[in-house]
């Protein structure tokens, strides 16, 4: 039989119905017209872009001028490889210690009236190849969702690694808010200038401050730049100390309902690792892993579209691939 050429949406498909096992040489051993060979030279030849992405789900979102934006970043486990490129050494968070891999900066916008997000952009962390910070792919993404994609939001919600003082306030340039935790051991300013700067986690709190929050000034901000900041209890073993610009917010309930849409993103990273073969990739070179990665998420964008159209889980609709 005569082999025909690759295409994307074969590879995403192969993506999509594939269980377990999502090498190259599976999905040529299960389609007769795809060598390995024909698979592996689309891969390398293809130039799939995080562009893609946006092209795939733009008419999927429902804006709101109360949307949330959200980044974080995961790392795809590279442990047990040798010569993969885009691998380098670096802290997991699911593995909680540093590990190989391949860091991707995520970015999704949130509904919060509808509880529904979108994948609507990424990065992959490639400081040889492109000179970037993750934090100057977060300030790249913000910068294209305001001026290119023009999605109507109020609010970014980031992690702790992403609470620099120059992001916040690139931020606040571009007349946005923004929640954010700190780290314990961040230096801050709750008297006024009258008390030496102190660690964020040795502060006293009052019953009215608890539950409506305080002002502060973190060290290295402009000196009459003031935070409201709010100790909210995430369980019975962890505090968080969120910081925001929002003038309107005075209610710590209220905030931790916000930084509550925070952990969307981390769903998109579970299933996407759990259900799209995200991180099993194990060709070497650069090319065939960045495509790779972008067919994972475009298969994740669809999954996620119809778990909305069906009222079913992500988990649910790959899983019924298998009944009759």
């Amino acid at each position: 039989m005569k082999k025909k050429p690759v295409t994307r949406l074969d590879y995403c498909q192969y993506l999509l119905v594939s269980q377990i096992n999502y090498t190259l040489t599976n999905f040529a051993d299960h389609r007769e017209q795809f060598s390995h060979d024909a698979i592996n030279r689309y891969l390398r030849g293809e130039r799939l872009t995080p562009r893609l992405i946006w092209d795939n789900v733009k008419s999927q979102i429902v804006p709101t001028p109360e949307g949330y934006v959200v980044f974080d970043d995961t790392v795809l486990d590279k442990n047990h490889s040798f010569a993969i490129e885009l691998v380098r050494r670096q802290y997991s968070g699911n593995a909680k210690k540093v590990i190989k891999g391949i860091g991707v900066v995520t970015c999704i916008y949130i509904n919060p009236a509808d509880d529904q997000f979108w994948l609507i952009d990424y990065r992959l962390y490639d400081p040889e190849g492109d000179g970037k910070s993750k934090l100057e792919h977060v300030r790249d993404m913000l910068t294209n969702i305001c001026y290119h994609k023009q999605l109507p939001f109020r609010a970014v919600l980031m992690d702790t690694w992403y609470a620099t003082k120059k992001l916040m306030l690139f931020i606040e340039g571009l007349e946005k808010v923004y929640y954010c935790p700190l780290k314990a051991n961040r230096q801050v300013d709750d008297s006024g200038g009258h008390q030496p700067y102190q660690r964020v986690d040795s502060l006293a709190w009052s019953p009215t401050q608890l539950q409506h929050g305080k002002s502060l000034k973190i060290k290295g901000f402009p000196q009459d730049h003031l935070v409201q900041c709010f100790r909210v209890a995430v369980s019975t073993h962890r505090t968080d100390w969120v910081v925001t610009n929002d003038p309107a917010q005075n209610s710590t309930q209220a905030t931790q309902q916000v930084c509550g849409f925070r952990w969307k993103i981390e769903q998109l990273h579970r299933e996407g690792k759990q259900l799209t073969g995200v991180e099993q990739c194990q060709c070497r070179k650069a090319r065939i892993q960045r495509n790779h990665i972008a067919c994972a998420l475009l298969v994740w964008v669809r999954l996620n579209d119809l778990a909305a159209q069906t009222g079913q889980t992500l988990y649910q609709l790959k899983h019924g691939l298998l009944d009759h």
